[in-house]
C-alpha cells in the first residue's frame, strides 16, 4: 500500500474533503458520506480528480470527543481520514495520517513550535502517517477562524514574494507538503497567480483551500500547479455550486 504523501506526490489532482467535527453529528454520518461520495463523482468528471482524501479537525474543539468520533467516520468508510488538526488536542489512531502543521505565517509562537512539542509526547509509537506541512494563512478578504484561534495575520495574496519566501522556507525546514490557506469561508480563494508561484519556487506538492465553491476555481488551483484541493464549508453547508 502507497503511504498518503506518496499518492500525493504521484497523483495530479487529488482532492480533500475538509469535515469539521463541532459541526459534525456522528448521527449524520450516512448522509455525510453518501454527500461526499456524489461530490467526488462531479469532481471527477469536471475536474478530472484522481484521488479523495477526507481532512478532519477544527479551529477549535469545544465538547468533542475527537478519536470517538474519528473511529465513528472511520468504520464507515475506506475513504484515507487524515487529521488537520487546529491544536495538539486532535489526535486519534483512528486516522489514517496526520498533517504536522507549522503555521509559518504570522510567526506565532505557540503554533510554530509549542503545540507541536505538546502533540509529541502523544505521537510517540504512533501508527499515523505524520506528514510534517509548512501552513501558510493567506488573506482570504474576511476574518476566518484560523486567524482568531492563532491571533496571527494573514499574508496579503499580493504580496508574492513574501509567501513564496514564506513556502520555500518551509521546504527548507524539512517539510513535505505546503498547505496555502485562505481561510474557511474565504471570500477570495488562494488565487492561480500565488499557487503558480509557490509551485514554480518550492519542489514539493502544494495544497490549496479555503474559499472554493466552484469546479471552475477548483480546475483553476490544479491548472496553477496545486496537487491537492481542498473543499470544507462550501461542501458541508450545500453551497457548492456545480455549474461550471
Amino acid at each position: 500500500m502507497h503511504s498518503i504523501l506518496e499518492t500525493i506526490q504521484n497523483e495530479q489532482r487529488s482532492l480533500a474533503i475538509l469535515i469539521d467535527p463541532e459541526k459534525t453529528l456522528p448521527s449524520t454520518f450516512d448522509v455525510l458520506i453518501l454527500q461526499i461520495q456524489k461530490f467526488a463523482e462531479q469532481a471527477q468528471k469536471r475536474a478530472f480528480v484522481n484521488q479523495l482524501l477526507i481532512f478532519v479537525g477544527g479551529s477549535t474543539m469545544r465538547a468533542i470527543d475527537f478519536d470517538s468520533w474519528v473511529k465513528s467516520l472511520s468504520s464507515l468508510t475506506q475513504i484515507p481520514i487524515v487529521i488537520f488538526p487546529g491544536s495538539h488536542e486532535q489526535l486519534s489512531e483512528s486516522a489514517r495520517g496526520l498533517l504536522f502543521l507549522n503555521l509559518l505565517s504570522g510567526l506565532n509562537p505557540d503554533y510554530l513550535v509549542t503545540q507541536q512539542v505538546q502533540a509529541a509526547n502523544k505521537l510517540k509509537g504512533s501508527k499515523l502517517e505524520i506528514i510534517p506541512t509548512a501552513y501558510l494563512l493567506l488573506d482570504g478578504g474576511k476574518e476566518t477562524a484560523v486567524q482568531r484561534v492563532s491571533q496571527t495575520t494573514p499574508i496579503s495574496q499580493e504580496a508574492i514574494e513574501i509567501i513564496t519566501d514564506t513556502a520555500f522556507a518551509g521546504q527548507l525546514m524539512g517539510n513535505d507538503l505546503i498547505y496555502l490557506e485562505a481561510g474557511s469561508g474565504a471570500l477570495r480563494p488562494v488565487s492561480p497567480e500565488v499557487i503558480k508561484a509557490v509551485c514554480e519556487t518550492v519542489n514539493i506538492p502544494v495544497l490549496a483551500g479555503g474559499g472554493i465553491r466552484d469546479f471552475n476555481t477548483m480546475n483553476q488551483a490544479y491548472e496553477a500547479g496545486a496537487s491537492v484541493v481542498v473543499v470544507g464549508t462550501a461542501m458541508e453547508d450545500g453551497e457548492f455550486r456545480y455549474e461550471q
